[in-house]
């Protein structure tokens, strides 16, 4: 007599069993670089990409910093004479509102998903899901049209410089596109080496953009009575001679210039980047919280400085008409001082900066759509898992740009109200989210102080819709396309298993051993729970006896899914064992979807035993496409054709495929 089989089970079996063929060296490369999925402190960290703070802050400087090139001249055309009174606006506004905000935001989402990942929580289910989908559209607006937007600015700078030939004229859309490629071209080299580049080319610009103003302070000082004189009489015509006069018309020139703040989501997106301190993960997540503050807080100073600056030396020196459409101070009113004050050679060389850094400045919102979109969408199943990979986003990041470019043929003016509308979006976002997040914790002064903020943002979007409908617009067809492909992806993808990993406790695992030892079969009746007492059981086992092939002394395993959020996608499944009148055995598990949890149950089983496990089901009532609604709705539908399809799907060999009975 042959001595028993002994079986063992192991605690954890991985999941997505689908073979996958072998990668060719390209598609090797392509996939070689991924992003990092933070599930909490504890999570491993991507130290390869990681850079001191403010080395990061350069990145991000280049978006922020950036708007030097084009700020200036802006304000002169909304405000007039009180440029600088709306410019002390938005620095008031930067350091006591936006920098508050954004260093509560790093602290609450320390792993670079920003507001948005805030947000999330306060929706559940499908809502939470389509509220971020929302989101994302702004923040792709943004953040795309910041990288088309600042190569076609760069492009209108390099044609106008009056030293290089003429024959650039007219090119404006090639110059643009070729700058994306390369753009393109360094982000898939790495994120190394775009920090290599923005450090260099943040520090020049600064550095000139100081020589500038300085300079133009000189001036000023040198001529106080006249410049000053000329500027009074000018304050007192816009302004309509009154200190109400000052404030309404500043106040009314506010939301154009709030694109002046366009570095704080970015930099929070890109904590992920700068490295940290410690030996426990929670010390190494507090120390990133205190050097992306770090990195805040600086970047914010800095500009703000450099805003007031350069506001007063461009409306105090620079005559109105300089500044009109068509006029050589339009959109660059430093670099026309640079020409007038410091002659055509420094002039050729600031050009050149500003070219770089707004070429670039593309370099930081590549950097934030790569650590943010990729992290929801396919966690979402609401994009194919290539997208969680860098390269293959950086090229579709590219393309898309390439499109934009060619459908507004590079044209900064037609771009730049979708700008506002996706920056102020985001803005407005984490101004809710902060307020509410601080209401929560019944810190009320911060939540007030917050909503009075949120209120001051939503004005500015308010006023950018109206001046710009075509804003809007242009964010609404984000918005739809991000929902669109969403939501067909979701629907391509319900066949996937869904499980990254399975885990069986010990009264799992001792149930699927005994049974294997019992007769050498597993037995599974799936059951939808109800009662989930020892007359449901009974019942079920002898139903299922009757319909289906069970042997008549075969043990019998009960497995059991419970509906978390149908909205979410994958994840861990933890099954725990569970003894009914101490004779019907239950395995328990929940998952965003009965059909797939069940059958990456199966193959696990299978995996870890090495038997092909026998699940016994009952037919459903009821309309085909109605299970089919409820499945990608709810999570549930008409189970064992569900789960048949997606077995079929992940094991092409048929002898390998946990048997499927229906009765």
């Amino acid at each position: 007599m042959s001595a028993p089989v002994r079986y063992s089970m192991p605690e954890s079996v991985p999941g997505r069993v689908r073979k996958q063929g072998t990668r060719g060296r390209f598609e090797q490369w392509l996939l070689e670089k991924r992003v990092h999925q933070p599930a909490g402190p504890e999570s491993p960290e991507d130290k390869s990409s990681q850079q001191r703070w403010w080395k990061v802050m350069c990145l991000t400087g280049v978006d922020y910093f950036s708007t030097l090139s084009y700020l200036p001249g802006i304000a002169a055309l909304a405000a007039g004479a009180l440029s600088p009174i709306a410019t002390l606006l938005i620095v008031a506004l930067t350091l006591i509102g936006m920098l508050p905000m954004y260093r509560r935001v790093a602290k609450e989402s320390p792993h670079g998903q920003g507001s948005i990942a805030m947000l999330e929580h306060l929706l559940p289910f499908w809502r939470g899901k389509i509220f971020v989908l929302v989101l994302l559209g702004f923040v792709a607006t943004s953040w795309i049209i910041t990288i088309t937007l600042s190569a076609a600015d760069a492009s209108v700078h390099l044609v106008e410089n009056p030293l290089l030939p003429r024959f650039l004229d007219g090119q404006a859309v090639t110059i643009t596109l070729v700058l994306l490629l390369i753009l393109g071209g360094v982000f898939l080299l790495g994120f190394t080496e775009a920090v290599a580049v923005a450090i260099p080319l943040v520090a020049v610009f600064l550095i000139l953009n100081a020589v500038v103003i300085g300079v133009g302070v000189a001036q000023i000082l040198a001529n106080p009575t006249v410049v000053v004189g000329n500027w009074g009489q000018a304050l007192a015509r816009a302004s309509g001679g009154g200190p109400v006069g000052i404030l309404g018309t500043s106040v009314l020139a506010f939301p154009l210039l709030v694109l002046g703040l366009s570095g704080f989501e970015t930099g929070v997106s890109m904590m992920p980047l700068v490295a940290s301190e410690g030996s426990a993960p929670e010390e190494r997540l507090e120390s990133r919280i205190r050097n992306t503050r770090k990195l805040l807080t600086t970047a914010a100073v800095i500009m703000s400085a450099y805003l007031i600056g350069s506001s007063l030396v461009t409306t105090l020196l620079i005559p109105p008409a300089e500044f009109q459409p068509g006029a050589p101070a339009n959109g660059r009113a430093l670099a026309y001082l640079a020409h007038v004050s410091l002659g055509p050679i420094f002039g050729s060389v600031y050009d050149i900066s500003s070219v770089l850094i707004l070429w670039f400045a593309g370099a930081s919102a590549m950097a934030g759509l790569i650590n943010i979109v990729p992290r929801y969408l396919p966690s979402y199943g609401m994009a194919p898992e290539w997208a969680r990979h860098i390269r293959p986003v950086v090229l579709v990041y590219t393309a898309i740009s390439v499109i934009i470019t060619l459908v507004f043929r590079a044209d900064v003016n037609a771009q730049a109200g979708a700008y506002a509308t996706g920056i102020l979006a985001m803005m407005v976002s984490g101004a809710i989210a902060v307020s509410i997040s601080a209401g929560r914790r019944r810190q009320k002064g911060a939540a007030v102080a917050f909503s009075i903020l949120s209120l001051i943002l939503l004005y500015a979007l308010g006023a950018n819709i109206i001046e710009k409908p075509d804003g809007l617009s242009i964010s609404a067809m984000f918005v739809a396309g991000i929902i669109i492909v969403s939501l067909v992806s979701r629907v391509s993808r319900t066949t996937e298993l869904r499980a990254d990993r399975i885990l069986f406790d010990d009264e799992a695992r001792r149930f699927i051993v005994e049974s294997l030892e019992y007769d050498g079969r597993l037995d599974i009746i799936a059951n939808r729970p109800q009662t989930q007492d020892e007359a449901e059981y009974t019942a079920k086992e002898a139903s299922q006896r009757e319909l289906n092939p069970v042997p008549g002394g075969a043990d019998v395993l009960f497995l059991e899914v419970e509906i978390a959020d149908p909205s979410d996608f994958s994840g861990t499944l933890n099954v725990h064992g569970v003894e009914v009148a101490g004779r019907h055995r239950v395995l328990r598990t929940s998952s965003p979807a009965a059909p797939n949890a069940i059958a990456a149950i199966l193959f696990a089983m299978r995996d870890a035993t090495g038997a092909i496990p026998q699940a016994h089901f009952e037919w459903s009532e009821g309309n085909p496409l109605a299970h089919l609604m409820r499945y990608l709705l709810l999570g549930r539908g008409d189970t064992p054709p569900v789960v048949r399809e997606i077995i079929r799907q992940n094991e092409p060999d048929p002898a390998l495929r946990p048997r499927i009975h229906v009765g």
